[in-house]
This record gives structure tokens, sequence and C-alpha cells, in this order.
């Protein structure tokens, strides 16, 4: 299993290195934690016939996708945009899984004139716009079905219920195509092993009424534990159980495994630095150089990352981090057990390598960080921080000073 970290990501000295060289706040990913994941999630699945597809939704740096690219790993994507990345990052089609909901059929087209070669749909209507368009002279995809069962995947809005499998087929076949696969998505952020395992007896179940089943693309959802001391999904029972499993079939079926946020998330962190202090009774407020914009929307994907500091003084305070904006939420963090702090002091927000950047936007009109990627002693700029010219980004104005 991976090693329990450090809390403190690397030495002051070279959060104050990196922050002198590309400014605060900053997003600074460590190559050696991203690689050991990598390597951890990849060994924990003996069945043989595996490909693993790094869920790009999660991060879109195209110096990270090469990363996974360059450890054998493809790409999993949820839109045309990360197919657009991928392809970028030197991802060739036949490495990209595209699974996606409500394309129009020129988002369509373009899928296909990338040849993206594994494409799993979510709705009868989505495969009927594909065989409207399809034509001979696309490569001919390997398609597969987004899984609608609400026992397994919840009251979801997306995927195709296993009635509606034999009606796939037919739409699937006027075009000369196969239904080929199924992929199941528990949901976002499931750190319960069991969830996953549970559901693997009905999935190979409802998969073999396809005449043509060949492949199973087994998530997406995997979580990750953003309060250190709370159960992590455990990739190593869940890899024996679903190999052992798969490999009783009496079909040969390729496995296809999607993480995002286990694969990245516990890899980056974003510094800030204290820029405003005020005590409110007991409790400290740090102001500091970023916002809660740069971070993913609360809401969505949680609101919770460890926040630490390397200032080790005598007695820890209940304290709120305060984003530089007059949001009434901008909290980074509430109730953090931190340090007397001072301006300029530096701050790390932890485990923000997914739904970090991804999310971020220019909410109030803040700018966005740069990236950094961390190699040993080493460190290069892999996104620039933003200026403010940004914000008139295909803005169209007259210009009363002409």
């Amino acid at each position: 299993m991976i090693k329990p970290r450090d809390p403190l990501p690397f030495s002051l000295a070279v959060a104050q290195e990196l922050l002198a060289a590309y400014n605060s706040p900053l997003y600074v990913y460590q190559l050696d934690r991203l690689v050991t994941t990598i390597t951890y999630i990849t060994n924990s699945i003996p069945y043989p016939d595996t490909q693993f597809h790094f869920a790009s939704v999660t991060n879109g740096n195209v110096a990270l996708l090469q990363v996974f690219r360059n450890h054998g790993w493809g790409i999993h994507a949820n839109t045309p945009g990360d197919i657009y990345l991928a392809l970028a990052a030197g991802f060739t089609p036949d490495r990209i899984v595209y699974s996606g909901s409500n394309l129009d059929r020129d988002e369509m087209r373009q899928v296909l004139e990338w040849g993206i070669h594994t494409i799993n749909l979510d709705s009868l209507s989505q495969l009927e716009t594909l065989r409207d368009i399809y034509r001979d002279e696309y490569i001919k995809p390997r398609l597969g079905l987004r899984l609608n069962f609400p026992a397994l995947t919840g009251a979801s809005r997306i995927g195709v219920h296993p009635e509606q499998f034999g009606k796939a087929v037919e739409i699937a076949r006027e075009a000369g195509l196969t239904i080929d696969g199924i992929h199941f998505y528990r949901g976002t952020g499931t750190n319960a092993t069991q969830a996953f395992t549970d559901a693997i007896e009905t999935i190979l179940s409802l998969a073999s009424q396809l005449p043509d089943w060949s492949y199973l693309d087994f998530g997406g959802g995997f979580g990750y534990p953003y309060h250190h001391e709370k159960a992590a999904f455990d990739w190593v029972e869940f890899g024996r159980i679903l190999s052992e499993r798969l490999s009783r079939l009496d079909r040969k079926i390729q496995l296809a495994i999607e993480p995002g946020r286990a694969a990245i998330a516990g890899s980056a962190v974003l510094l800030a630095r204290v820029v405003s202090i005020k005590w409110q009774g007991k409790k400290q407020i740090l102001g500091v150089d970023t916002t809660v914009a740069n971070l993913s929307v609360p809401s969505v994907h949680g609101g919770y990352r460890e926040i630490v500091s390397w200032h080790d003084r005598d007695e820890l305070f209940n304290t709120d981090v305060c984003g530089n904006t007059t949001y009434s939420r901008d909290y980074l963090g509430r109730n953090c057990q931190l340090p007397h702090l001072k301006i300029d002091d530096i701050i790390a927000i932890l485990d923000v390598g997914a739904y970090g950047y991804a999310m971020s936007s220019h909410f109030l009109h803040r700018l966005r960080p740069a990236e950094v990627l961390l190699d040993g002693d080493r460190h290069r700029l892999i996104r620039q921080c933003e200026d403010y010219s940004i914000l008139l980004t295909n803005q169209i104005f007259e210009d009363d000073r002409v």
C-alpha cells in the first residue's frame, strides 16, 4: 500500500523557493507521489487483460497527462474537450475511451473523425445520433452502453437500463456496428470498497445479456480519503476479487479501469501566503492570497482539504482560512488547527490534484494561479499564471478612448 506521508509535502525552503520563482498562489504537483500512485493502482489488479485510463475530467494539464501516457495508461474522456487535450498530450485514438452524454450531431461527428476506438453511450437517443451520422470511412468504433440500474447506480440520469439492451443492439446493427461493452459508474468519490465488489456479480450477469459482449469498463467513481484518518478505497482487495471473478468467465473479456480523483488528488498542493490576520475571540481568521474559486466547487466535489503550515509554534488555534474575495462563503478551511501565523507566512492546502485547477474559475474576477511540476529538487512551469488581460479574452466592446 502507499505509505502515509508527512503532512508537510516538502520543506519550507522548497516552498519559499517555489514562490520566489513563480509567485503566490501556486499549484505544485509532486511527480514522485503521482508516479507512486499510478504504479500502486496498476499493480493492484492482476487480471492480465487490463487497460487503465486516467479520467482527465479531474485534471486536464497536458504535462500531467503525459506522465500517465509514459506509464502506459490511456485517457478516459467525458467530453470532446477531454479528447482534444488527450490528443495534444500524444495519446493515440485507440488509447482514448469516450464515455459522455448529450453530444449534438456535430460533436458526435467530431468524435468519429478523431478516430476514437471506444465509445460508451448513455442513451438510445445518443446511439441513434451515432447511427444516423456514421459512415464507412470512419474507423469502426467499439461501442458500449453506460449502465443505468438503480440497485447499483442509484437514481442517475446517466445510462441505459438493461430492459433497453435489445433495442440498443438493434440500433447499432442498423449502422453495421455491435454493442461490445458495458460501462459501470458507481458514483463520484466512493471510498467503500464493498460498494464496488458487491456489484460485480450483478454487472457480469447484466453484461452477459449482450450477444457481442467483449469488454467491461468498471468505473469510475473511485474515492480519495481527504480526511486522512478515515477509510480509503482498498485497491488490492478490489483488484483481487474482480480479477478472480473475471477469470472464471466462459469468454475472454477485456477490462478497463478509469481512476481519476484516486490517481491524482494526493499529488498536488496549493501554496498561499497569509496577507491578513484578525481574531474573533479565540478564533484566528487568516486572509490568504487565493480564493475558493481556485479550487473545486464545494457543493459538487466536497469542501474539505487539509491545510498545514511549516511554522511550528508552541500553540495551535482554531482557525478559519479565508480567501481574497468578498464572497461570504470564501472559506478555504474552517476550524483548522494552525499556529499563530504572521503576515507572509506560507500555508499549503493539500490534496488538490483532482477537481482543483480543473474546476477553478474567474469568479469575482480573481486570476488563476500557475502550475508547477516538482521532480526531486528540480521544478518546471507547466501552466503560466494568468494576468488581467485574460478577463478580456473573447469580449467584444467599443473602446471609448478612440
